[in-house]
């Protein structure tokens, strides 16, 4: 295998056991294995075994796949991905919120994501800006208020950071970035994904508010997060790409040209 296009394609197959052709143009992308069975249980379909390194499933014309945790794995998907030019793909995933005013259980649609990771520098300069597609998040900004459900915009900053809660120098330069929340993935996943010629957008939900001592994340706040709002964010997840997949006003008018 020499070309790029020859070892994605066979690498999507090889980590998510699944053939090119059985995957959707409409991509939902999450770091968790809960959200793979919620998923299914949304589309009534059968819960899929643990056979691969990226967990895959299929319902409702879209294709879920759980690609893991933090920015490396989100670009090598991007460029698995681009072994099968999606239509859209839309990130549903966890955040830590920055201000005092946003709470556990919001929703942060990022309008941008702050390139903190490092990983990402691989395939942009430095002052090349984050952006989601703008068509994605309009998308899900439909199916939130068609579901009068408030949510929050701004930044996201991304970090290959995972235990910073006790550095407070860390913690005194994310309030100066006037981010809204930060995250592991969404800064790599909107510029690989651009870099590839792919769509992506992001649907955050707020699982800890990490800045706070008692608001870091534990066993116990997890589980409550997962109890209490994880079947609403996937479900809001597929009705977004529902809102791309049956409008005429879809993706096609996104160039990438450059």
């Amino acid at each position: 295998m020499k070309t790029k296009q020859e070892i994605a394609c066979n690498w999507l197959e090889r980590y998510t056991r699944q053939k090119l052709e059985d995957f959707s143009k409409y991509i939902l992308l999450t770091n968790f294995n809960n959200y793979i069975d919620l998923f299914c249980d949304e589309c009534d379909i059968a819960r899929v075994g643990y056979d691969s390194n990226m967990r895959i499933a299929n319902g409702k014309g879209i294709t879920m796949i759980n690609f893991g945790m933090g920015s490396p794995n989100a670009a090598l998907i991007m460029d698995l991905l681009s072994a099968i030019k999606p239509k859209a793909c839309l990130f549903l995933g966890k955040c830590g919120a920055l201000p005092e005013k946003v709470h556990v259980g919001d929703f942060i649609l990022p309008l941008a994501a702050v390139r903190g990771e490092g990983t990402s520098n691989d395939y942009f300069p430095a002052e090349v800006p984050s952006l989601p597609a703008f068509i994605l998040e309009r998308a899900v900004s439909t199916v939130l208020r068609n579901h009068h459900l408030d949510y929050w915009t701004g930044s996201v900053y991304t970090t290959n950071r995972r235990l910073w809660e006790h550095d407070a120098q860390f913690k005194n330069y994310l309030l100066r970035t006037r981010a809204m929340a930060v995250d592991m993935e969404s800064a790599t996943l909107f510029s690989v994904g651009f870099y590839n010629h792919i769509p992506v957008g992001a649907l955050l939900l707020v699982s800890d508010n990490p800045m706070m001592p008692d608001g870091v994340k534990t066993i116990q706040s997890d589980n409550l997060v997962t109890q209490e709002f994880a079947q609403r964010h996937v479900e809001m997840g597929i009705l977004a790409l529902q809102e791309i997949i049956n409008d005429s006003e879809t993706v096609r008018h996104i160039k990438f040209e450059f």
